[in-house]
């Protein structure tokens, strides 16, 4: 699997000290776009944040995290390849993978049939850093 040499600039391995969204607004748009699919529940089975969506990943401890990584979740093939080039989710990253998961995968995997599982899109890339930035803070 090779990457576009564009891409691959975007794309870190590594994530940023802190994120650059605001934490309350994120917490905000967490709880109305998010918590539908999502559950942010720590490693001793607290819920943190959301209810007990299970469509989407646990995103406790997202930031940061090898894509894909998310123990007992069933995840789509064109994110666990991504995961397996040792992509992690830095705050660019997550930012553009939620404003259009498919069209994220198929750069990332320089594969134009792969799809996202995830259909819901993020507005802007505001709301994007907030939600990560909010998410970064229920572990930090």
């Amino acid at each position: 699997m090779k990457l576009h040499v564009a891409f691959a600039a975007i794309i870190s391995s590594a994530a940023p000290a802190l994120a650059e969204g605001d934490i309350e607004a994120g917490a905000v748009q967490f709880n109305r776009q998010c918590v539908a699919c999502h559950v942010a529940r720590d490693d001793a089975g607290e819920i943190i944040a959301g209810r007990s969506g299970k469509a989407g990943p646990n995103l406790y401890g997202v930031a940061g995290r090898k894509l894909a990584a998310s123990q007992g979740f069933r995840y789509g093939d064109s994110i666990i390849r991504a995961g397996q080039l040792d992509l992690v989710w830095s705050e660019e990253n997550f930012v553009t993978y939620v404003q259009d998961p498919t069209d994220w995968l198929r750069r990332a995997l320089d594969d134009r049939r792969a799809r996202s599982k995830m259909g819901y899109k993020v507005r802007s890339q505001k709301e994007a850093q907030d939600i990560y930035a909010y998410l970064e803070s229920l572990v930090n």
